[in-house]
């Protein structure tokens, strides 16, 4: 018999089943909105679970997303035609797996960037994380097999709300999990009082790799999702500001708070989109914005998080 919690992650993702067997007759505008908002919610619940949970500061997930998104791009465009006819021409499953190729890069990425980080804390930390980021960002613009500067095209338009909403179902389920699993409140311990973890026996540091894996992973899916909906992505999509932005859905959420990382995640895809009608003031609205929602609600859009229940 199912635990409650996998019953209920089935539903939702039979329910987004079915409305995404609808998605060719919605406004392609509003599907972009849509679709971007689950590859939102994937970015910022994932990184909800190293900067929130674990407690750390990291500044390279858009890092990791370009990593996913690169090559799962690659994979379907320059061997998607060699693949298609040894998987029998089912493109769902060469799209699978090249999200799971993906995904297993940027968690290699996160391997590389974390055993030597790691150690680190607060603002240092910060620093190395984002300094990996722009890394891949240089590195990317100066290859020409997936592009350079002038991007990758091509990419076939593979992703739908299926896939969006069903990833963002899975990476909510995942970090759900682990974080309310026995095993999984070494996170929580980590975060609250290092110190005292590693005194009752807790590795901090496997912890902390730990989570940058599982973070970095699902931000790789989340890349794959990406190109394969814009079906163009250019090294310049997944520099500083991109993570900057899902560090901010994480902080207006509420570090440590799934709930309110999804909110704000959905709150702020939207408003961006609904700014573009102000042109040139649309990132000076945007940014003020930002701030009269961190003045009025500083503790993030929810009060209640795990932390919280768990500290009383």
């Amino acid at each position: 018999m199912l635990p409650r919690s996998q019953w209920v992650l089935l539903a939702a993702l039979a329910v987004i089943g079915v409305v995404s067997s609808f998605s060719s007759s919605y406004n392609p505008y509003f599907l972009d909105i849509a679709v971007s908002c689950g590859i939102n919610i994937t970015l910022a619940v994932s990184l909800n679970l190293i900067n929130g949970y674990t407690g750390q500061f990291s500044l390279g997930h858009a890092g990791f997303m370009a990593v996913g998104a690169y090559v799962a791009a690659m994979l379907t465009t320059s061997f998607g035609v060699a693949l298609l006819p040894v998987l029998a021409g089912q493109q769902w499953l060469l799209f699978a797996l090249a999200l799971l190729a993906g995904g297993l890069a940027a968690a290699v990425a996160g391997l590389i960037v974390g055993v030597p980080s790691l150690r680190l804390k607060g603002d240092y930390l910060a620093i190395v994380t984002l300094g990996f980021g722009e890394i891949i960002r240089v590195v990317l613009q100066n290859i020409d097999a997936v592009g350079g500067p002038r991007g990758l095209i091509g990419i076939p338009a593979y992703s739908t709300l299926f896939w969006a909403f069903g990833l963002a179902a899975l990476v909510i389920y995942v970090v759900w999990a682990m974080v309310n699993s026995t095993h999984g409140r070494g996170f929580i311990a980590v975060a609250d009082d290092e110190i005292a973890a590693e005194a009752v026996g807790i590795n901090t540091t496997r912890y902390k790799i730990k989570a940058f894996l599982v973070g970095a992973f699902f931000a790789g899916l989340a890349g794959g999702v990406y190109a394969h909906f814009k079906q163009y992505i250019v090294p310049q999509g997944f520099g500083f500001d991109r993570s900057v932005e899902v560090v901010v859905m994480v902080i207006l959420g509420g570090v440590g708070n799934t709930t309110g990382v999804i909110a704000a995640a959905i709150l702020l895809t939207v408003l961006g989109e609904w700014l573009r009608q102000f042109g040139d003031l649309r990132m000076i609205l945007y940014s003020l914005l930002i701030i009269v929602l961190m003045i009025l609600r500083p503790q993030g859009l929810f009060t209640w998080s795990l932390r919280r229940r768990t500290a009383s």
